[in-house]
């Protein structure tokens, strides 16, 4: 109990054990204690620790505050509550700090705090091995190099892959080395050596720096890498590209060689030869790929990739089929393989070589579909039948695998026909015009015309067509033209008339007004005759003479314009018994003669 009271009685001051600051920052020191009674201080002293040796910052009484003379001045400052601050913290300010109180009766005590001045180190950086590393390295090989700068205290460095921290043995070995920088920051450097095996060339490594801050320790990791690593190839394989569809004649083809080693093997690629079986050397690549250009059928066989691995030595080899599908000997037979004449019949057979299974289409010479099978049966062939078969030979088993072959059928004739010609032609003189012509014929015809001019000759099969660009004359008015097509079997000529179109134009005047004529004739017959029914007119001689009379204005007028195509209608106008009689006898009878 004494011994509590004599504590109760003495002054007691209270530190934080460790004030952890950033280098550069601002370093508060508290001080705290308690006097018994509400008495006071008496003085207040801070110092540091320096080699075992304290050394004053402060001396402070109820009446001032001393700083002495030391590295820290400038840098320090009291608060209300007598903490100690320092600013600009610098690395060496990592000391002891000591507080010690003075209360006269209540006696003296003092209590110290650690200060600890940290710099974040900065992001590690990884750099993989230069260059790969061989599974077959009998020692341990490095694999990557981590480091970190600038930290203050020395961080650690640990070294993972695959997400697993790794640790040193047999296998594995770390390396740590630290460097001390003139204003007393460290870089840390750490290597990693492994063995390695061929899963490692899928392995991702990364290294992590740990640092102790608020007495926790935090962690900052690198980037992933991935290590190059050299294995020999265990497995090889060769394929055929593009592998969806057959292969046809034509194509352009790769065979493809992979071999899973590291680095590429050497590939060699070879071909057997059929009749000797002899392997002949083709391509020797490091990309693995044989562009083949253009196959045929002759391409076809077998195929060998070889590989050799630089490393051991080993040879792996792997065969591949390489087949062609082709088309060939397309041929048409004709039977009866005769001269053709019209209302003849003939039978074409298509046929054609292939390993796959063929189609056979017909179609004509404009590409229409007419038949399917490798046979086309025509009958009753005219000069028309003449013309030019395609048989389509397709194998429906390989798309795009086609080929045809034309065929022409001709029917022979006694001569030529022509089957279109410009005529009548109505032309003006002077005018330049085109006459055509068109026949057909076999053998060949050829074409003439009876007129010089600028001729066009088109030639089809059977058929001849012609265009002659000619001006028209006085001669060419009245005489026309010919044309002329003639071959081995016969000749062959039509006229093409030209007709004025001026005259012609003159002769329809004519004959619009002899037609106006008679219309006007037959309303005045109809007229009389209307008016006899309604006994405005007497029959008989009179009313003829009545009508003909000059004094009735309106019946004068009819006759004058009926008078003036007189002599047109003279030789229109007949009688009962077939004669020719003069219009105004006729008038005068369907007048003067009442029903």
């Amino acid at each position: 109990l004494l011994c509590l009271a004599a504590a109760a009685s003495k002054v007691e001051v209270s530190m934080p054990a460790v004030v952890e600051v950033e280098r550069g920052g601002t370093a508060r020191i508290e001080c705290n204690f308690h006097i018994p009674d509400n008495g006071s201080y008496t003085y207040i002293d801070w110092f540091y620790i320096d080699r075992d040796n304290q050394v004053r910052l402060y001396h402070i009484t109820s009446n001032e505050t001393v700083e002495e003379n030391t590295d820290y001045r400038g840098r320090l400052s009291l608060g209300e509550d007598k903490a100690l601050s320092i600013s600009e913290v610098l690395l060496g300010d990592s000391k002891t700090f000591v507080c010690r109180v003075g209360a006269g009766s209540y006696g003296v005590d003092e209590k110290h705090t650690k200060l600890l001045v940290y710099k974040l180190p900065e992001a590690p950086e990884i750099r993989a091995s230069s260059g790969g590393i061989s599974v077959q390295n009998s020692d341990k090989s490095e694999i990557a190099q981590c480091v970190s700068r600038n930290g203050y205290p020395p961080p650690n460095i640990t070294w993972h892959k695959n997400g697993e921290q790794l640790e040193q043995s047999p296998e594995v070995k770390m390396t740590f080395t630290q460097t001390r920088r003139p204003v007393g920051l460290y870089t840390v450097t750490s290597t990693l050596l492994a063995r390695v095996t061929r899963q490692d060339r899928h392995s991702r490594f990364h290294c992590a720096v740990h640092y102790y801050l608020h007495g926790e320790v935090h962690t900052m990791e690198s980037p992933r890498i991935n290590v190059t690593v050299f294995y020999p190839a265990e497995h090889i394989t060769v394929r055929v590209m593009p592998s969806s569809t057959p292969v046809k004649e034509g194509d352009n083809v790769q065979l493809v060689c992979e071999a899973d080693g590291n680095p590429e093997p050497v590939y060699t690629f070879y071909k057997k030869e059929l009749e000797t079986e002899i392997w002949q050397d083709l391509w020797t690549t490091e990309s693995g790929v044989l562009n083949l250009h253009d196959v045929d059928k002759n391409s076809s066989g077998l195929y060998r990739c070889q590989v050799l691995d630089l490393d051991d030595m080993r040879v792996l080899e792997e065969d591949v089929e390489l087949t062609v599908n082709y088309i060939e000997g397309v041929h048409v037979n004709m039977e009866p393989s005769s001269a053709l004449h019209e209302g003849d019949s003939v039978r074409l057979t298509c046929d054609a070589h292939s390993p796959v299974y063929l189609d056979y289409h017909w179609r004509d010479e404009k590409g229409r579909k007419i038949a399917e099978g490798n046979q086309l049966f025509l009958s009753n062939l005219t000069f028309e039948t003449s013309s030019n078969f395609i048989c389509k030979v397709m194998a429906p088993s390989v798309p795009g695998l086609e080929q045809s072959k034309l065929v022409a059928v001709a029917v022979e004739g006694k001569k030529p026909r022509i089957v279109a010609i410009s005529s009548p032609l109505y032309v003006q003189q002077d005018e330049v015009v085109n006459l055509t012509c068109k026949a057909i014929a076999h053998p060949r015809p050829s074409l003439h015309w009876s007129v010089n001019g600028t001729a066009h000759n088109y030639v089809d099969n059977q058929h001849i067509a012609s265009n002659l660009t000619v001006r028209v004359s006085q001669d060419l008015l009245r005489a026309g033209a010919r044309c002329r097509v003639s071959n081995a079997l016969g000749v062959t000529e039509q006229h093409i008339q030209l007709l004025d179109q001026k005259a012609t134009e003159s002769k329809g005047v004519i004959i619009v007004a002899i037609i106006v004529a008679i219309l006007v004739v037959a309303v005045l017959g109809s007229v009389i005759y209307f008016l006899h029914k309604k006994g405005k007119i007497p029959c008989g001689r009179a009313g003829k003479q009545d009508i003909t009379k000059p004094e009735a204005r309106k019946d004068k007028s009819l006759v004058d314009v009926k008078s003036d195509k007189l002599s047109e209608e003279a030789g229109l106008l007949q009688g009962a018994n077939g004669e020719k009689r003069p219009a105004a006898d006729q008038v005068g009878q369907s007048v003067g003669h009442c029903p």
